[in-house]
């Protein structure tokens, strides 16, 4: 979430040199106007804490299809937490601002802090309102099973990145309409600058993912051992993945993780896009269908948790 008064400052410090050079200005103009900037960058400090700039106490930065968001988001959504999303186009703030997804962004009084990663983002919900929240917020308590459960997930979360854009970034209609071309709740000006860089960012993520042949069956591999150790424990009657009646965060980041492949109905939880499996390459459709096949017990989790329990309300 930008602040536009440090966005211009930041525009004006950078053509700075720009100006000294084409006008040919004196070193003490040029002082003068390093001066001016500093003075800029000071006011920028008092009005923020005198008239801090409007926005919502709380909000999280999204991209629209982003299996790690929607980990979070639901989350934040079974605590019944108000707050603003605040969606980005494809990577476009990963590869040019440095700044993943997901990212939860905080006011407190004149204070406003920011924290990205899943797992960091969901202890810091755990902190917060464990106490306050009492059992509504008793799903998020972190054990020693859960949080390695939960470095597992992840680990899988990352192998799907991959498996995704092995199949995607030769699908490029398809790619760019994921990353949200098509959906105007995204800035016009970033779904024109996605569209136009897509042969940019694609190299990009192939360089950074390692997508290639090898990197992908390597990254299937350890989809299918997280499957089939899940498919394992959900035993005839077992309600949480781990043991015992009662649902934690670990069922959701499961189903969360996994649903960007099953794509069941109610994905994103009314945000993000879900993508039929008809619209997807012949190669993704295959592995879909047969993870499908194979893990039957895992695909009737998701399709359950997003049937009973995902709700954003």
């Amino acid at each position: 979430m930008l602040d536009n008064r440090i966005v211009l400052h930041a525009a004006f410090v950078l053509l700075l040199p720009v100006v000294v050079a084409v006008f040919g200005l004196s070193v003490w103009t040029a002082l003068l106007l390093v001066v001016v900037a500093l003075l800029w960058r000071w006011a920028i400090v008092l009005v923020g804490f005198l008239r801090p700039a409007a926005g919502p106490d709380m909000a999280l930065e999204t991209i629209s299809a982003s299996h790690f968001v929607e980990k979070v988001r639901w989350c934040m959504d079974r605590l019944g937490l108000e707050y603003e999303e605040l969606p980005w186009c494809g990577t476009l703030g990963a590869f040019y601002l440095g700044r993943t997804v997901p990212r939860l962004h905080l006011r407190t009084g004149m204070v406003r802090s920011q924290i990205g990663n899943s797992p960091e983002i969901l202890r810091y919900l755990w902190g917060a309102y464990g106490v306050t929240r009492g059992d509504a917020a008793a799903f998020l308590e972190p054990t020693e099973e859960r949080l390695e459960f939960e470095r597992t997930i992840d680990r899988c979360g990352v192998s799907l990145q991959v498996w995704i854009y092995y199949h995607l970034l030769d699908a490029p209609a398809l790619c760019k309409h994921a990353w949200g071309v098509d959906s105007e709740a995204i800035p016009k000006w970033q779904r024109k600058l996605v569209a136009l860089l897509y042969p940019v960012q694609a190299a990009m993520i192939r360089k950074a993912f390692r997508v290639n042949e090898t990197n992908y069956r390597k990254s299937c591999e350890g989809i299918q051992a997280l499957l089939a150790e899940t498919e394992a424990r959900l035993t005839e009657g077992r309600r949480s993945i781990l043991g015992g009646e009662t649902l934690n965060y670990t069922d959701f980041a499961f189903a969360a993780i996994q649903g960007i492949w099953l794509q069941p109905e109610g994905y994103g939880g009314g945000a993000g896009i879900r993508i039929e499996r008809s619209r997807v390459p012949a190669a993704m459709r295959r592995d879909i269908e047969r993870w499908i096949e194979d893990y039957p017990r895992v695909t009737g989790f998701i399709e359950r948790l997003y049937a009973q329990e995902r709700r954003a309300d």
